[in-house]
């Protein structure tokens, strides 16, 4: 539960520049984060000033940790949840943060199963292949819509064969997992063009130095987030408890 911070007498009065200062950003910036429910309420000068204290210099730490980890939307929700109350929701949030990060790191294990595969991996169509998936079963696996999906198979990343009586696309094995690897390299911020690439060296086996470095490249953003996450959880552990 965070504390009134309008209590005078009891912390030292900050100006917007002053919070601002300590971490590159704009007085505007400041302002606007307060406006957006981020910093709780200041007090006002009889001129109309803001008053801000040491309580919003730990709030404004606390909500730039959270946009480091979970990302700017994230991170606002979570601070709205605060100074509402509703700890529970913040602590929601937290939770699917670190659930992501975790199937993150699940998916880029079993992606690195199928690189020590690449020459034995199956082709759609293939009886050894499980049944096949649909589009929309796929994309329910994935968490995706079905015109994600389609858009993946004209930039060259999927290429489901057709049931040649229904005409409707069907995902064997091997379209799965490049879906999973197309999955993982998009939260990593790669373009489509670039994993589409990756995907055919999969399918070649014709090299592998772009996936392992992509892979590898992942690998230290999951860390990154991880830490970034822990520090968090820190500063948000610190400003409840003002």
């Amino acid at each position: 539960m965070v504390s009134n911070p309008g209590i005078p007498g009891t912390t030292k009065n900050l100006r917007p520049a002053d919070l601002a200062r300590e971490h590159g950003l704009s007085a505007q910036a400041v302002r606007n984060y307060e406006q957006d429910g981020f910093l709780p309420p200041a007090e006002r000068t009889p001129t109309g000033y803001r008053i801000y204290t040491e309580l919003h210099a730990v709030a404004l730490r606390t909500f730039l940790a959270l946009v480091r980890a979970y990302g700017h939307r994230t991170a606002g929700a979570i601070m709205n949840a605060v100074h509402d109350d509703r700890t529970d929701d913040a602590l929601t949030a937290v939770h699917r943060g670190h659930g992501q990060l975790l199937r993150d790191r699940e998916t880029l294990n079993a992606v690195r199963g199928a690189v020590d595969h690449l020459t034995t991996a199956t082709v759609p169509g293939d009886p050894a292949d499980p049944l096949p998936r649909t589009i929309g079963e796929l994309a329910h696996r994935l968490g995706l819509t079905p015109a994600t999906l389609r858009t993946w198979e004209a930039a060259g990343i999927l290429r489901p064969v057709r049931d040649p009586a229904t005409g409707y696309r069907l995902f064997a094995a091997s379209d799965v997992r490049d879906a999973d690897l197309a999955h993982l390299l998009r939260r990593g911020g790669y373009r489509l063009a670039d994993i589409a690439a990756v995907v055919e060296q999969i399918r070649t086996a014709g090299g592998t130095s772009a996936l392992a470095a992509a892979l590898a490249g992942w690998q230290q953003r999951l860390t990154d987030r991880g830490l970034a996450m822990l520090h968090a959880a820190a500063q948000l552990h610190n400003y409840l408890a003002q």
